[in-house]
């Protein structure tokens, strides 16, 4: 066996081809846009402003088996003064020895920066797709939620891995009327003064730095946040502008100052399953053709100013939501992910009739 760092573009095309052999006879993998990937790891994104990348991969007997990504996050590191590293973009044949020596030279890399222990998986932080799904193999992920083969979590384990922290998902089905116990703190809310308005898309640059006001506001006890910064915000709003729907981003003002924020997502992982890692006219036509036709949404963003919580804002937020959802024809929607010590969004998201049928995991491994 061989692990070596990725040096030429057939190392970073054989890199990222990987995925369709680990998952060409499994029907629930969604193959990522190839560009997508190329771009974010070749460092092509604000992220890596204060970040580095280092690509391995694993090779027996001339055959590549096995891949990973070392990352080394200066913000966070500055944010938590923590001297921990992360991996990510995992992928393996079920071989122990393989998953072993990928994430060895992922330790060693990250070693060599003064790091003591290493986080992952995370595609390459927590403001992109992370986790390992370790529960809820009986269907495709949704929009920007990550899938894998069930045994990477015993070959992660083996491997020395443990629990840090585990990410929910939970499903719901639109009922006709809104769940009963979102009314009467919309309405208090209501009363207050607090008033829900759609997304501007004619200044959403504006409207995104908003969104990372609010965000960074809210999420920042939460554990292992990061302060979301200008230049990634702004990337942002560049990759959702054509994906975002007006009436499904909301924000919530009072007296005109915005207090909250809500993003929905069609689930547009049912069109990327028929692209095959390729967007070009053929994909741009089925895209356009596919989009009107999705009845499935995640709920990926809610944030709400701490000063504000309890006074209704998050529910007058879901019920607008709600009420527009079933405007348009969705029937269901997932909540995710959702940190397993956050009771307060696990109670809104049962209160809207939500059940976890997801769960990913987060792990630590000592360097």
């Amino acid at each position: 066996m061989e692990i070596f760092p990725i040096a030429t573009d057939r190392d970073l095309h054989t890199f990222l081809r990987l995925p369709w052999r680990i998952y060409q006879d499994d029907p629930h993998w969604v193959p990522p846009l190839l560009f997508e990937q190329r771009q974010l790891l070749t460092g092509q994104h604000p992220f890596f402003e204060k970040a580095e990348i280092r690509l391995f991969l694993a090779r027996v007997d001339g055959e590549v088996v096995g891949r990973i990504a070392a990352i080394l996050d200066r913000h966070f590191l500055e944010s938590h003064q923590e001297p921990i590293g992360f991996f990510g973009f995992f992928e393996c044949l079920n071989d122990r020895q393989v998953t072993e020596g990928l994430l060895g030279a992922a330790r060693e890399f990250l070693r060599g920066k003064g790091m003591q222990a290493i986080r992952g998986p995370v595609n390459p932080s927590m403001h992109n797709p992370c986790g390992l799904l370790i529960d809820g193999f009986d269907s495709p992920p949704v929009i920007l939620m990550t899938y894998n083969p069930p045994t990477y979590q015993r070959l992660l384990e083996e491997a020395g891995c443990r629990k840090a922290m585990d990410l929910l998902a939970y499903t719901l089905q639109l009922s006709t009327e809104p769940p009963p116990k979102i009314l009467r703190p919309a309405e208090e809310a209501r009363r207050k003064g607090i008033q829900v308005r759609s997304v501007e898309m004619n200044r959403l640059a504006e409207e995104v730095q908003v969104f990372r006001e609010i965000f960074n506001a809210a999420w920042h006890r939460n554990w292992g946040f990061t302060p979301m910064t200008y230049a990634e915000a702004q990337s942002m709003a560049k990759d959702l502008k054509s994906l975002i729907v007006p009436s499904l981003t909301l924000v919530a003002e009072a007296e005109g100052i915005p207090v909250g924020f809500m993003m929905h997502l069609p689930d547009y992982n049912q069109i990327l399953r028929r692209l095959n890692g390729r967007l070009g006219i053929l994909g741009l036509l089925k895209f356009l053709w596919y989009r009107r036709r999705i009845r499935d949404a995640r709920l990926i963003l809610l944030g709400t100013k701490p000063e504000y919580r309890r006074k209704g804002v998050d529910g007058l937020l879901c019920l607008t939501a709600w009420h527009a959802l079933k405007k348009r024809g969705f029937s269901r929607v997932e909540l995710s992910w959702i940190l397993e010590d956050n009771r307060i969004v696990q109670r809104m998201a049962e209160h809207l009739g939500g059940t976890v049928y997801k769960r990913y995991r987060i792990y630590d491994l000592p360097i």
